[in-house]
């Protein structure tokens, strides 16, 4: 009945395990003679991908004036949400049904998953509620462990079963992020045009798959690779490795911060090999205004885009040209100074139709449903706002309801930066239909034909007439008139699922200007400039909310973050003991510009943003890092370039 009644019940329990030797990096596991973590899956590799045309690739290496090599590490980190998980399991005999209000980023995958794949029951007898969730960037998005004995316990004890993971519990059962090694190479041309682009890596898989753990590595480094440059050819190679670790999954961007990182990176190497100038080099290679409707050789299509412009408009935010003064007023100091930039494209993931639905309630407010998540978003902020532009109804009577599997006949949830898009598409469509239907209502109150009626401003309006109807007022009526012809609507309620969209593709560039100091490592963030694309921005400041905590992360993860294990597979950074993450004070001022071009792909315009800053911000803080000690002749460092890894360089660069 208490969690240390629960704690002295499970220390009661005695485990009867052989040990096996630990295998904790993909080098050790693919080593002769490993040991295999799982029967049937040969040299621990789960997936040995590839993709792209080798023949044409290295033909287009075989012809390039230069080809720049780089072993690139993306660091493993721990996906610290605010909250850690947490459920309560229920279940009633009467109904024969499951209910788990659980932590979660979309009821109806969590319901389908939980029935269909674990429970191997009908989706009905599974209810899940998911209200006020305290941060996920993936991590909640999958089925848990934790969640089936605690339904089972339910059923067996007729009782609720409530758990709560504490943060060391987190550390050790959340899926991981990142985890990912690549040699990648770049052909150019004597010219420094981008001929082709060849990745051949390792993503470590845990010891176990999660849900979107494969595709990460794999077809989500194919997507975004490309990046926002005419690349001819790109090739990947990967293996999916199986290790003694916490299994890795989704986190903020899978996979698209990863591909954006190491194409970054050997932009800039390649700028420096070949003598030009780094913004040069990206300037030359961007897809231009009127090469769209463009083919990437990802075999992505490319709707809209102005990248030079945009990275212009970055340089001068960012005072560029200013530069060289700066440097030299933190010489004066002892300090190193750096700058970097990065351009990023990711194809964001509509994945699918989406449900928009509204009821209107007898006292004048509005409900809004939608089968995505708001779990720090902001959904009801922005598809209320949806609601007031198109229907005219007052911000405060609107609500937004998510968080119940028996309220939403189905839903995509919320992941891949796809909610403003595929969301935001599904409640517009409805918006419309509600209006068509209004009119039709409208007429048959106002005794006028339907023809005649506009709709402006929240009323229904005989045209040419004072003569009009508010639209909730026309809801609440409709609920008590009689006598209505047949073909006049009783409510204006309407439910519909959109059209599946595809995904988009936001972009931007990021500037970053970095101090370090030589005698102790420490590196301080001075000025930090993004300028987006994000198509049709509905609420700016939910906006720049969602880029300040991804850029943060991308910052946590290149300057301080690093999930480390020992030999014996223990973790040693399994608490904020160990663990480092960005404090308020590790924060720079961002500066966050917009330069909107609206897809057409969506009704919204919108292309997603919440992704977006960890795709900028990673390979931008390390650009800088690496120019601050250019002029010491370091050319390479991996994430975390931590105070310690950052003085070990500088003191190995020192003349002796």
């Amino acid at each position: 009945d208490t969690p240390l009644a629960a704690r002295d019940a499970a220390e009661a329990v005695a485990l009867d395990i052989e040990p096996l030797p630990a295998v904790v990096d993909v080098h050790a596991a693919l080593a002769e003679g490993a040991p295999l973590l799982h029967e049937g899956v040969a040299r621990n590799v789960a997936l040995d991908y590839h993709y792209g045309d080798s023949e044409k690739t290295a033909q287009a290496f075989a012809k390039a004036a230069h080809v720049t090599k780089l072993r690139i590490v993306h660091n493993r980190v721990v996906v610290n949400a605010m909250e850690p998980r947490a459920a309560i399991a229920s279940y009633d005999a009467k109904d024969d049904r499951f209910t788990l209000t659980v932590c979660t980023q979309g009821v109806i995958g969590m319901r389908t998953q939980l029935a269909k794949e674990v429970l191997h029951v009908p989706p009905e007898k599974v209810r899940i509620v998911s209200k006020n969730v305290g941060g996920s960037f993936g991590m909640k998005g999958s089925v848990y462990p934790e969640y089936v004995p605690m339904l089972h316990a339910a059923r067996l004890l007729g009782r609720p079963v409530k758990w709560a993971n504490d943060r060391s519990g987190s550390f050790l059962s959340d899926h991981h992020g990142r985890a990912q090694e690549v040699e990648g190479e770049l052909a150019l041309d004597e010219k420094g045009r981008f001929l082709a682009v060849r990745l051949t890596g390792f993503g470590d898989m845990g010891a176990y798959l999660t849900r979107f753990g494969p595709l990460i590595p794999s077809l989500n480094w194919v997507k975004n690779v490309a990046g926002p440059y005419r690349t001819q050819f790109i090739e990947v190679s990967t293996k999916c490795v199986l290790t003694n670790t916490v299994p890795v999954g989704a986190y903020r961007g899978a996979g698209r911060p990863e591909a954006v990182y190491f194409m970054e990176r050997l932009i800039d190497l390649a700028a420096g090999e070949m003598g030009i100038d780094r913004v040069a080099l990206r300037r030359r290679n961007f897809i231009r205004p009127k090469d769209f409707p463009f083919a990437a050789a990802s075999g992505q299509t490319y709707d809209c885009g102005d990248f030079e412009r945009l990275m212009d408009e970055a340089l001068e935010a960012a005072d560029w040209k200013g530069f060289p003064a700066r440097k030299r007023a933190s010489r004066k100091r002892g300090k190193l100074r750096g700058r970097g930039i990065s351009t990023y494209l990711e194809m964001t993931a509509a994945m699918g139709s989406e449900l928009g639905s509204i009821r209107f309630e007898e006292n004048g407010d509005v409900t809004l449903f939608s089968g995505t998540h708001d779990h720090g978003q902001g959904h009801q902020t922005s598809f209320a706002q949806i609601v007031v532009d198109k229907l005219g109804v007052p911000f405060e009577r609107i609500r937004l309801d998510q968080s119940d599997s028996d309220l939403l006949p189905n839903g995509g949830g919320t992941g891949g930066s796809r909610s403003i898009m595929a969301g935001g598409t599904a409640i517009l469509s409805t918006l419309d239909k509600v209006i068509e239907r209004g009119k039709v209502a409208a007429a048959a109150l106002l005794e006028a034909a339907v023809g005649d009626i506009e709709f402006t401003q929240g009323r229904f309006r005989i045209a040419g007439t004072d003569r009009s109807i508010g639209i909730t007022e026309l809801a609440v009526r409709l609920r008590k008139a009689t006598g209505l012809a047949p073909d006049v609507p009783r409510s204006l309620d309407h439910a519909e699922m959109s059209t599946p969209i595809p995904g988009v593709f936001p972009n931007g560039c990021h500037i970053v200007e970095i101090e370090i100091d030589p005698e102790t490592g420490a590196s301080r963030i001075d000025r930090y400039v993004s300028v987006n694309d994000f198509g049709t921005v509905v609420n700016p400041m939910l906006v720049e909310g969602q880029i300040h905590g991804g850029a943060v992360q991308g910052l946590g993860q290149a300057l301080m973050e690093d999930a480390l294990y020992d030999a014996e597979g223990q973790l040693r950074t399994g608490s904020f003991m160990d663990y480092a993450m960005p404090r308020a004070a590790d924060t720079p001022r961002f500066d966050i510009l917009h330069h909107p071009v609206p897809t057409s792909t969506n009704l919204v315009g919108a292309k997603g943003c919440g992704e977006a800053g960890c795709s900028g911000s990673l390979p931008v803080v390390v650009s800088a890092v690496l120019d601050a000690l250019s002029d010491l002749g370091i050319k390479e460092i991996d994430m975390p370039a931590t105070p310690l890894r950052l003085w070990t360089a500088i003191q190995a660069a020192k003349p002796a």
